[in-house]
Formats: C-alpha cells, structure tokens, sequence
C-alpha cells in the first residue's frame, strides 16, 4: 500500500495525487498529514541571525520568507475524506474526535504514528485501528506527538515494538531503519503485524529523487545519520550533510520552531534540489539507508517478501 504526505499540498492537489496514483495502481492507498502544532512564538532578531547564517548554504533568505501563511489542516482533512482511501494516517499527535467518527462512518481506518509507548495507548484511547510504532532508526520527522520531548524520546525499534504490541488491542505496523527481508521478520517476530518502510524505497526511480540524494544513500552507514531540527524546526533524521553539521555546531544559532526555520531554510533547499547539490539538501534518511536497493519499487517488494517468506519458513 503506497501513501502521500499531504503535509504541504492543497485540497486540488490532494485529489490531483489520487487521481494519478488511482489510474496506476492496485487503487490501495494511504493519505497523511501532521497534526498542527500551536502557533510558533516569534523572534525577529533571532530570525535575523539564522537568515544570516543561512546565507552562507544558499540565496540570501528575504525578510518575509517566514511570514508563509500554515497549511489549511481542515481543508486537507476534507480533501482527505473526499478521496475515500482505505487507511489516512496521522503524525504529531491525534485527529479530533469529530474528523476521527467521521472516519469510522466511512470505514476508513485511522494508522496513528506514534514514538513511545504512551503515545500508543492514547491513539487506541482515541480511536485508532492501528498504530504505527515509530522507532528512532527512522528517516525523516520524528512522529513524537510534542515537539519539544522529541529528544528525549529516542526509542530504538527493537524495544519499542514489543512494548507497545503488550500495550495496545489493536495491529502494531513497525517502521525505522526496516530496509532489507532480514529487518522486515524481526519487526514480525517482535510482535508487529506488518511494516512501513520509507527510506528503504527512496533510492528506487519511483522516489524521483536528486540523484545526489540518492547516490548519497548508497553510501550512508547509520553513523553517517543525524537527528537535527535545522531543516524544519522539528526533529528529524537526515544524513549527515556539510549543512547538516554546521547548523548543530555551538557556533550556529539554534533553529527556530517549526514552521518558521522550514520556511527560512526553503530558498537553500530549493536551490541545493535545482542544482543536484547535497550539501544543502533536506536530505532524509534513516540509519538502514545504505541497504536501499535502486529497483524498482515492485521489485523490491516481491524481494522483500519472498525474502520474509524463506527466513521465516
């Protein structure tokens, strides 16, 4: 089952993507996008600092470049339900409980992403069909329902399933640092009834990404990973860029919350996607990077299973 992070699309682009991924496909698919956080607190001089900074990693970051207006959450919602996947899943917190029955009265199930234990049962609590148990190997945003304990809340894969497979009624779906047949039946004998796999795909040519991203990821070892909120504010796992490094030395100024440093950074990353150039990148991976074949995504599923399928014979 493929799936979209709507996270930055509007309600036409929501159903532009279903239209394309429906004359494609099997039809089975997800939808996602974040729970809002509240409204960041604002520092213009602070602000200053990082345009500052930034500019040493791209084009100069205009005075206004974070005044972006927030994603419309209650439109992509609707968009969401208008669409009718089989599963809309949810990241950074809970959907409410209004959006969340009418899901249920539509038989579309609820996939809640979630980090720590805690975090499982209160997504069971609020409806949820199934959790997605998000360990720290992952690639990309940490799930972590409040931003500012992501940190604090770094729980491997291989304790954080079993612990929450005892906790909750509902199916647990393991993801982070999953990218090979060996990591798909661990995660299904620790107690996990399927996997999510995400930077696993990511060197297949369905990613579409830079090539410098890609190329990147072959030769990205789980020490070559780092845990930073440089590019959104919000914690997330890259590789271990030049820019990467620099904006979590003592010498940089700390990011600002999200969605502002996202909004500061977005010119730097823009060009570093122009111009092939990881440097600057948002380039997600998590720590099983290196074992991402360049198949095709089909490929690599029936690999993967026909792998599962031998181990666990």
């Amino acid at each position: 089952m493929g799936a979209c992070g709507v996270v930055m699309m509007n309600s036409d682009q929501i159903a532009d993507w279903v239209r394309e991924m429906r004359s494609g496909s099997n039809g089975v698919f997800q939808l996602n996008t974040w729970i809002p956080d509240p409204d960041p607190v604002r520092n213009p001089t602070h602000e200053l600092t990082i345009r500052k900074f930034l500019s040493n990693w791209g084009p100069e970051v205009s005075e206004d470049a974070a005044d972006t207006a927030p994603p419309d959450f209650v439109g992509q919602c609707e968009a969401m339900l208008d669409a009718g996947p089989a599963v809309i899943s949810s990241i950074m917190g809970l959907y409410p409980p209004e959006f969340v029955s009418r899901m249920k009265q539509r038989k579309v199930r609820w996939f809640a992403t979630a980090t720590t234990v805690a975090e499982a049962v209160m997504a069971e609590e609020a409806g949820a069909d199934v959790i997605v148990a998000q360990g720290m190997e992952a690639g990309g945003h940490r799930g972590a329902f409040d931003g500012a304990d992501a940190e604090c809340n770094m729980i491997g894969l291989f304790s954080l399933v079993p612990a929450i497979a005892n906790a909750v009624r509902v199916p647990v779906v393991a993801t982070g640092g999953i990218a090979d047949s060996k990591g798909v039946s661990a995660a299904l004998l620790l107690g996990a009834s399927a996997v999510q796999i995400g930077t696993g795909f990511l060197r297949a040519p369905e990613a579409k990404l830079p090539s410098a991203w890609a190329d990147s990821l072959g030769d990205t070892a789980p020490e070559d990973t780092i845990a930073t909120r440089a590019f959104s504010g919000r914690l997330g796992r890259s590789i271990r860029t030049e820019y990467a490094v620099a904006a979590t030395s003592p010498d940089a100024p700390a990011p600002a919350p999200y969605p502002i440093q996202r909004h500061l950074t977005q010119a730097m990353r823009n060009e570093a996607v122009r111009s092939n150039d990881s440097i600057g990148m948002q380039a997600w991976a998590g720590q099983s990077a290196k074992l991402a074949p360049t198949t095709s995504a089909t490929k690599t599923t029936v690999a993967l299973w026909e792998g599962v399928q031998a181990i666990l014979a």
